[in-house]
Parts: structure tokens; sequence; C-alpha cells
């Protein structure tokens, strides 16, 4: 999670003097939330991976699927972030699991789709359904009056870690 810390000192190299009003405390308690949240949205990836008997990386290609019908290799292995040598591997451990299929593209037959087989959607909707839950018992541990600002302090969250993401690049 040095991450985070780096955050300061590129923010600090762009010119951007918001980081002096963040106190060392405040700093340090940010660092500690954050790795507290991956660690245990990692421990939550790790039994969703063993329920379900899915490595890792299959489970999040086939939640690629979630919102589009069909998909390439190459977008897939561009959304998760690896090369596509890598997405080939996890694509033919799905079809072998009979969770997606090759398609040939009707405007392109040079272009392979992949989309999901009924037992890839199955799949797809029992594991949707379990994060479903895990999420409400997250939310359900939340007093109802205080979920919509915990809600919008996260989109602020996110906007400011997409923010210092964007001046990174």
């Amino acid at each position: 999670m040095a991450f985070f810390f780096d955050i300061v000192h590129v923010m600090n190299y762009i010119g951007n003097d918001q980081t002096s009003n963040v106190s060392e405390y405040q700093l340090n308690k940010f660092h500690e939330l954050i790795a507290s949240l991956f660690q245990c949205c990692q421990e939550r990836m790790q039994y969703q991976s063993e329920r379900f008997q899915l490595p890792d990386a299959e489970l999040r290609c086939l939640g690629l699927f979630g919102k589009e019908r069909y998909l390439t290799a190459k977008s897939i292995a561009h959304r998760m972030n690896v090369v596509k040598s890598r997405v080939s591997k996890i694509i033919d451990g799905l079809i072998k699991k009979d969770l997606i299929q090759r398609i040939k593209d009707p405007e392109d037959s040079r272009v392979q789709l992949l989309s999901l087989t009924p037992e890839g959607q199955k799949k797809i909707n029992e594991i949707n359904l379990f994060i479903e839950d895990v999420y409400s018992q997250v939310l359900s541990q939340i007093a109802p009056d205080q979920r919509q600002a915990m809600l919008t302090n996260l989109d602020i969250l996110k906007a400011s870690m997409e923010a210092v993401k964007e001046m990174m690049v």
C-alpha cells in the first residue's frame, strides 16, 4: 500500500499544494483503512474462488460478461490489465469448463468473439447473487441513517483516487 504514500510525493512533484493540509495522522489512518479494506476484499475474492471452484482470474474474466454479450480476447486483456497470452490461458480454462464459447464475428471472420454459454450464464447469476448478498450484509451493518453519507463519501473517495491516477499518467 505504499502507493498511497507515493500519491503525496506525486502531487507535490506536479505542483499540487493540496497535500500540505494533510496531517501525518490522517495519512496514516487513510493508509491503514485502505490496506484493511483491500485485505478484506482479497479474502472475499479468495472465498468466492473456492466457493465457485474457479481461479480468481477466471472469476474476474467471467464478471466482465455481466454487461456484455460478446467480448474479444483483446478487450478482456485490456480490462483485466494482463497480456493477451495470459488471457488465452484464462479463456481456455473457461471453455474447458463450458462457461464461455468462441463464436466467429459475422462482420469479420478473422475475429473470434467470446460469449457465455448457458452454463456460464447460470454460473454468473449464482456469483452475482452471492455478491449481492455479501453487499447487503455489509450495508445492514451500517445504521440506515448513515448509509447515504457512507455512499456519498465512497463516491468522493473514488473521484479523488481517479483524479490522482489521472495526474500520474
